[in-house]
């Protein structure tokens, strides 16, 4: 399995039920997750997506530390579509219900 099969499972699965999974570069800025997802109602929240067994660089691990601190939800090492999956169930239950549970 391939971190592009993945990245794309979840980009399916989120546009499937009304989302964006926008790919996300912020120039001047390194290590923000590779996925934002936007649903209505205004959530929003981040993946980051890897190949299997893969780890996330250590900026990667402190930018994902500045997203939470501020609030955000941040699913690291995304590298299965057992995890894209569950990322998509979480997106289906905040579009739903607005609770926010990892």
């Amino acid at each position: 399995m391939l971190e592009k099969d993945i990245e794309k499972h979840l980009r399916k699965g989120i546009k499937a039920i009304g989302g964006l999974c926008l790919k996300w570069e912020s120039p001047g800025y390194t290590g923000v997750p590779d996925r934002m997802i936007l649903l209505p109602g205004g959530h929003i929240f981040f993946a980051e997506l890897k190949a299997p067994g893969k780890k996330e660089r250590p900026r990667q691990r402190f930018v994902q530390s500045v997203l939470t601190h501020m609030g955000f939800t941040v699913f690291e090492s995304v590298d299965s579509i057992e995890k894209a999956d569950r990322v998509i169930w979480y997106a289906t239950r905040m579009m739903y219900t607005g609770d926010e549970i990892v």
